[in-house]
């Protein structure tokens, strides 16, 4: 996830363009290339998964080719495209369904969390997230929907393990969530 140095995922447009205006070189750092090389199964919101405008988008363009599974309330009427990679499974139980169920397709591999804000929030509030990796861009966005409003009335405590300096100003920050 890529938040403004204030916290924002966006603009208050509802605009991510601000913090992703790197996003073609940032796809070839360390970190992201990381990232998809050890990633077995995606969890994603449905307003992440709505981001494609043609959801058969993701079968030949998606960086992470591995099974997908979309937390929503409702199954869309077209099921998008898959590959021998890449499937979807749209899980209207909840996050924590989501995430066990992407954990028996992963295998051995990490279980990313795509997002969006509101997915990010349910996994720390439910326990089921182990570490948390973002971006923070050097902007203030002053505005617009932040990550980590409403998570709980308990601190979560992290512990810094990694820390980067990207292209573009873009700082990778990598914390374990403590339990």
């Amino acid at each position: 996830m890529t938040i403004s140095l204030d916290g924002f995922v966006n603009d208050s447009r509802g605009s991510v363009a601000s913090l992703y205006s790197d996003f073609g070189s940032f796809k070839e750092t360390e970190p992201f290339m990381e990232s998809i090389e050890k990633t077995g199964a995606v969890v994603m919101g449905r307003n992440a998964f709505a981001m494609a405008e043609d959801p058969d988008w993701y079968a030949h363009n998606y960086e992470y080719q591995v099974p997908i599974f979309v937390v929503t309330h409702q199954i869309p009427d077209k099921h998008p495209r898959e590959t021998d990679k890449l499937s979807f499974t749209f899980v209207l139980d909840g996050v924590e369904s989501a995430i066990t169920k992407a954990k028996l397709a992963a295998g051995d591999k990490d279980v990313t969390v795509i997002g969006g804000a509101s997915i990010i929030r349910q996994c720390l509030k439910a326990g089921v997230a182990d570490e948390l990796h973002m971006d923070v861009m050097p902007i203030l966005l002053c505005g617009g929907l932040r990550l980590f409003e409403d998570i709980g009335i308990s601190p979560v405590l992290l512990e810094r393990f990694d820390a980067a300096d990207l292209p573009a100003g873009r700082t990778h920050l990598k914390f374990r969530v403590l339990k």
